[in-house]
């Protein structure tokens, strides 16, 4: 299920396009249906259908169909589940159907190879910006001629607007939207008269690891920090924004090699000199059992990891060293319209987004998932502040926001993600050598910026 390589190369070659004629298309825009119903300048595509949809239930039948790809399992896609519930319920006419794919690697290959065979779903869901490669490629079709006074671009949080925007027309709407987070076991920092509701640094939490490894867990010493799942693409923005580097510079790699030095030789050190720090298969559930004492979460984790724990959680920015706070990665997702042959669908679609886009729903999402309430007036829903009352975790997201930034180009990509994943654990895994990760790293963007060259440049990159 996994193809962890997606190139543009791939997605264009899988889907019978030149690259040439997918920048044309993306340079030139995309008109309505009045304009050419099938051709690339229409939001139809006539030999595009829908995929196929699972049983419908007997008292939604009759209606028009309508079919999303959720990229979420366990609590995530049961939540979003039932927010599908209440718009089913919610009126006559449509029939909103969900199918989980796994995640959003999944959901990537799986859309490729639907792209292919012209079975598609009617919503999609990609993080960050990983939507262009799919924009490039004319699958997807612009919300604004579904927009209104009710449901548009003003009633979401700027800081996820502009990301979702190719030109001057809209293809994402905020929806899963979140940031990273510190998660740190509060009662354990309690208990060692360590600093709580602050903002750490990582040289500071360095320091406390021989303090934290006084405290066992199952026989063990607790360990001070678990990197996730090879060091985790998305977090290392924020890493290495706390060290004052950067990933990339428009085209330039690395521009200044330094910062990534000392990000890297810090976290080769703290792993594999100090033995504070390691690379967990599975960081949080680590986390939930007290073997280690702080990981980094998703604002999604929230909700999930308040139930889980049996201590006091605690939650904060993602730490610092030479800025603090660092610039943290704007996170999660939104959902785009899929460019198929049935204008019908397309507006029950948009519809389904209006109801998503609400505030009642989106505080509901926020209060069910931790996910930011992307709806400015869900902060004002009584359910929500109610919940900020009563347990501040919840706010740290919302507070950390003004220093939320889009990641560099290079990791728009899922190739890029992957680059990065596999550099980081290199390096916190096998204890490999700083340089030659570096190395290999710059050569992996490298690739990936010259594969989407030609569409980074028709974004102005």
């Amino acid at each position: 299920m996994h193809d962890l390589s997606l190139t543009r190369r791939h997605l264009l070659s899988a889907l019978g396009l030149g690259a040439g004629t997918a920048a044309l298309a993306g340079c030139a825009g995309l008109a309505t249906a009045d304009s050419d119903s099938g051709g690339e300048t229409s939001n139809l595509r006539n030999d595009m259908g829908q995929a196929a949809l699972g049983e419908i239930p007997s008292q939604y039948s009759g209606r028009t169909n309508i079919l999303f790809w959720a990229p979420w399992t366990g609590g995530l896609f049961e939540a979003v589940s039932e927010l599908f519930t209440k718009f089913n319920d919610s009126q006559e006419d449509i029939y909103a159907a969900i199918e989980s794919v796994g995640g959003y690697a999944d959901l990537n290959t799986a859309f490729t190879a639907a792209l292919q065979a012209k079975a598609v779903p009617d919503m999609v869901c990609f993080p960050e910006m990983q939507w262009l490669q799919f924009y490039f490629a004319g699958a997807l079709t612009p919300l604004d001629p579904h927009f209104d006074d009710e449901w548009n671009t003003d009633i979401y949080l700027p800081t996820y607007v502009e990301e979702g925007k190719a030109g001057e027309e809209t293809y994402v709407v905020p929806f899963a939207r979140s940031n990273p987070l510190f998660y740190y076991n509060k009662t354990l920092f309690n208990e060692l008269g360590l600093p709580v509701d602050t903002q750490y640094t990582w040289s500071q939490l360095r320091e406390f690891g021989p303090e934290i490894a006084s405290a066992t867990a199952s026989g063990q010493p607790v360990k001070t920090f678990a990197y996730a799942g090879g060091g985790g693409a998305w977090n290392a923005s924020a890493w290495l924004w706390a060290f004052d580097g950067e990933w990339s510079n428009g085209f330039e790699v690395m521009p200044d090699e330094e910062p990534i030095r000392e990000l890297m030789t810090f976290a080769k050190e703290w792993v594999h000199v100090d033995g504070h720090a390691y690379s967990a298969q599975s960081a949080h559930t680590d986390f939930q059992t007290g073997l280690v004492a702080a990981v980094h979460g998703s604002t999604a984790s929230m909700r999930g990891l308040t139930e889980a724990v049996d201590f006091e959680l605690g939650a904060a920015f993602m730490p610092g060293e030479i800025n603090q706070p660092p610039s943290v990665p704007t996170g999660g997702s939104g959902f785009s319209l899929v460019k198929t042959e049935s204008q019908e669908r397309q507006d029950a679609t948009a519809a389904l987004m209006k109801f998503l886009g609400s505030a009642e729903m989106s505080g509901w999402w926020h209060i069910n998932s931790g996910y930011v309430p992307i709806v400015e007036a869900a902060r004002d829903e009584p359910e929500v502040v109610a919940l900020h009352e009563e347990d501040p975790n919840f706010t740290v997201a919302l507070e950390q926001l003004e220093n939320a930034q889009t990641v560099a180009p290079v990791n728009w990509f899922q190739s890029g993600v992957n680059a990065l994943t596999e550099s980081f654990g290199t390096i916190t895994g096998d204890n490999g050598e700083v340089q030659a990760s570096m190395d290999t790293l710059r050569a992996a963007y490298e690739d990936v910026l010259e594969d989407n060259r030609e569409d980074l440049e028709a974004l102005g990159i």
